[in-house]
C-alpha cells in the first residue's frame, strides 16, 4: 500500500481547503489521529454548529498532540482561507498588548474543519453573540471540584442550583465540562454581562452560605480542597467556556457532553459521566441535542451526527 498523502485537498459546502498530517496521531494513549478529531468534527457540526454560531472563537491548539505543546489562539491566523469570516472585536486587558482582537467566527462547516485541521482540538467562547458583545443570552456555572471532590460532587451542588436558579425564573441546563467538573447554563436576555455576573455571583454565595461545607463561591485556593467551586465569574464578557461537544485535550478524546438531570442524579462514580467522541455521536444519534433548547434550533432527527 501505498503511504497516506501529506496533503489532502478537499471541498467542504463549496469551500476548497487542504487536510494535512490526517495519520498523525493526537491522543498518543487510544492512538486517536488528527484525521479521527476532523472526523468527529464533520460528524457532530449538525449540533454543534448552532451552539457557537456568532460566538468569537478561541481555539486552543495541540500541533504535537495532547501530550506536546499547546498555545491558546484568540487572533485569527493570518494565513487562512479568504473565506473564513473574522471579526475585529474589543478586547480590554489582552496579554497582546492591543486592545482588539481580531477573531475567527466559526458558525460554519467548512470553519469548523479548517480550525480542526489546525489541530484546534478545543473550542471556547464567550456567552454572547455578534452583534450583541458583552450582551449575553446564556447565564453559566462552571462547577469545578477540588481534590478529592469529583464530579460526584458537582452533581450533588448542581442539584441544589438547580430550584435555586428554577426561583430565580431561569430553567438550567446541565453539561460536562469534558474534564473533572460540570457546567449550568440557562437561556438569558436583556442583561449585560456585569448583571449577568451579579447574579450568578448572588445565587452562588447564597448556595454556599446554605452548604458551607461543600461550596465555596471564592477562587481562593486554600477554601477549595474537598469542595466544588461555583465559578460565578464565568460570566464576564472577556472570558470563555468550552463550547458544548467540543473535545478536551484529555489523554483519552472526551468531549463536553449534555446531560439530563436523571443522569446527574444518578452519578455514582465520576466515570459515569466521561463521555468520548464515540460515546457522543452516538448519544446524539439516540436523544438528539439536549441542549438544543439554549439555541432556539429544532433538532433535525434526519440530521443526527452519526447517521
Amino acid at each position: 500500500m501505498s503511504p497516506e498523502p501529506e496533503k489532502v485537498p478537499v471541498e467542504v459546502e463549496g469551500r476548497s481547503l487542504v487536510l494535512t498530517n490526517l495519520a498523525k496521531v493526537l491522543y498518543p494513549e487510544t492512538g486517536f489521529t488528527k484525521g479521527a478529531v476532523i472526523d468527529y468534527y464533520l460528524r457532530i457540526a449538525p449540533v454543534l454548529l448552532p451552539h457557537i454560531a456568532e460566538r468569537p472563537l478561541t481555539l486552543k491548539r495541540y500541533p504535537d498532540g495532547v501530550a506536546g505543546q499547546h498555545f491558546y489562539n484568540k487572533h485569527a491566523p493570518e494565513h487562512r482561507p479568504d473565506w473564513v469570516r473574522t471579526e475585529r472585536l474589543p478586547a480590554p486587558g489582552s496579554t497582546s498588548g492591543r486592545d482588539w482582537v481580531r477573531y475567527v467566527i466559526a458558525g460554519d462547516l467548512p470553519t469548523l474543519i479548517w480550525t480542526a485541521n489546525l489541530a484546534g482540538l478545543e473550542l471556547h467562547t464567550p456567552m454572547w453573540r455578534i452583534p450583541h458583545v458583552a450582551e449575553p443570552d446564556l447565564l453559566v456555572f462552571d462547577l469545578d471540584p477540588g481534590a478529592p471532590a469529583t464530579i460526584v460532587e458537582c452533581c450533588a451542588v448542581a442539584l441544589w442550583l438547580r430550584p435555586l436558579l428554577a426561583e430565580a425564573g431561569f430553567d438550567a441546563f446541565a453539561k460536562t465540562s469534558g474534564g473533572k467538573g460540570l457546567q449550568l447554563l440557562a437561556p438569558l436576555s436583556g442583561a449585560s454581562s456585569d448583571a449577568a455576573s451579579a447574579i450568578a455571583r448572588t445565587i452562588a454565595e447564597h448556595l454556599e452560605r446554605e452548604q458551607p461545607a461543600a461550596v465555596v463561591s471564592r477562587m481562593t485556593r486554600s477554601l477549595r480542597p474537598g469542595k466544588v467551586l461555583v465559578d460565578w465569574s464565568q460570566n464576564n464578557a472577556h472570558k470563555t467556556t468550552i463550547a458544548p461537544y467540543s473535545l478536551r485535550a484529555r489523554a483519552r478524546p472526551t468531549v463536553s457532553t449534555p446531560v439530563t438531570w436523571d443522569e446527574v442524579a444518578g452519578c455514582e462514580r465520576p466515570e459515569d459521566l466521561v463521555f468520548t467522541s464515540g460515546d457522543v455521536l452516538d448519544r446524539v444519534a439516540e436523544q438528539g441535542d439536549l441542549l438544543a433548547p439554549l439555541t432556539g434550533a429544532q433538532p433535525d432527527p434526519s440530521a443526527h451526527p452519526g447517521s
